[in-house]
């Protein structure tokens, strides 16, 4: 049971055309961001902020859900693991890909430089942080430093996502619950609290 129920979708009238935006591409509007609506300057700001970290730079996209949603899995939050499959796919992770994404570090699926990437989302993610100066030289043998900024930044967003949905045991939406049965189940996914 969320401590908080996610506002109706018309709360806030002028976020319409971005929550017309996020059920054409995610296929729901999600209930954090309808949670945070209460406050909509802190809404605005997150959804400027998710754009400009996940949607803009030269990182491919895929490989941004799938930092994300290692990081939440390093860090525990279901809701946020279920929402990174669901994009992950979108941005054309196979179901295979994203169902092994814990074991990037021995899969063929996975790229040196995805394997770097992972890396660094892991040891960022988990607390105390255990990201090292080795993380960033893997990284750089891979990415630029604008794009290694773009990495760290997926990361941290996700750990204020992380800490928002499970503090608020936000309700999962039936299409993200979906995508996770089918994705990361078979890896002990379950919704927990966020049923």
């Amino acid at each position: 049971m969320p401590h908080l129920p996610p506002l109706s979708r018309d709360a806030v009238p002028e976020f319409k055309a971005r929550f017309e935006h996020y059920e054409n591409t995610r296929g729901f509007i999600p209930n954090s961001i309808l949670t945070m609506s209460r406050r909509p300057a802190i809404a605005r700001a997150f959804m400027q902020l998710n754009q400009a970290v996940l949607y803009e730079g030269t990182v491919d996209e895929e490989l941004k859900m799938l930092v994300s949603l290692i990081a939440s899995q390093a860090a525990g939050c279901r809701y946020c693991q279920a929402h990174m499959a669901n994009l992950s796919s979108i941005y054309k992770a196979s179901d295979k890909k994203i169902a092994a994404v814990w074991e990037f570090e021995t899969s063929e699926l996975f790229s040196d430089a995805e394997r770097a990437a992972l890396r660094l989302a892991v040891n960022a993610s988990i607390i105390p942080n255990q990201a090292v100066e080795k993380d960033f030289d893997a990284l750089a043998e891979h990415f630029d430093e604008g794009q290694i900024v773009e990495l760290v930044a997926s990361i941290a967003l996700f750990g204020y996502l992380n800490r928002w949905n499970d503090t608020m045991a936000t309700e999962l939406e039936e299409h993200a619950t979906n995508v996770a049965q089918r994705t990361i189940a078979g890896g002990g996914w379950q919704p927990g609290k966020h049923t």
